[in-house]
């Protein structure tokens, strides 16, 4: 699925985030940004030990927040790492702290003259927010990127399973229908 916001261009696809020929993926970590499970383990073995040496360097994120870093033997050139929140009911500042994690993983893209990203679905594994609410903050920030800024053209949501693969896509044309 695509649809043209602004001057870009969001791509909704089902597939492994690894394999994106965008010029960053961004990867879900923890603060620690020493390796996890899921996306973030797939990220860290597809690019080899070369983005847990510079995670190391930078010594962690916080919840919000993105750093970048190589791309090791990814075929993405970036790697950029943000931290979701952990879904504790949605009153502890999960909303705002997964808005922050789109709209810093997307400053740095800007700001390194990155024109294409891909970001999986953030949060929605391991730290149990609901996909249905993670969905709609994720396309909104990205839309309302797309729709002020030139610097990024093109970002990808690469969803691995069929049911967030629907979610996102039932959700980008209820929001852009709205815009």
């Amino acid at each position: 699925m695509e649809a043209q916001v602004g001057e870009g261009k969001i791509l909704i696809t089902r597939g492994d985030i690894t394999k994106e020929t965008t010029a960053a993926i961004v990867n879900a970590v923890n603060e620690s940004l020493l390796g996890g499970g899921g996306v973030d383990g797939a990220i860290h073995r597809a690019g080899g030990p070369e983005i847990l040496e510079e995670c190391r360097k930078i010594g962690g994120c916080k919840t919000g927040d993105a750093v970048i870093t190589t791309g090791g033997n990814l075929k993405a050139k970036y790697v950029i790492h943000t931290v979701g929140p952990i879904w504790r009911g949605g009153t502890r500042g999960e909303p705002e702290r997964l808005a922050s994690c789109y709209r810093r993983s997307l400053a740095i893209a800007s700001e390194r003259g990155i024109r294409s990203i891909a970001f999986p679905s953030i949060s929605t594994g391991a730290y149990r927010y609901p996909i249905e609410q993670a969905s709609r903050i994720a396309v909104e920030e990205v839309a309302g990127f797309l729709e002020h800024h030139r610097e990024v053209e093109e970002v990808h949501f690469v969803l691995f399973s069929e049911n967030d693969f629907e979610m996102y896509a039932r959700t980008m044309k209820e929001t852009l229908k709205r815009r």
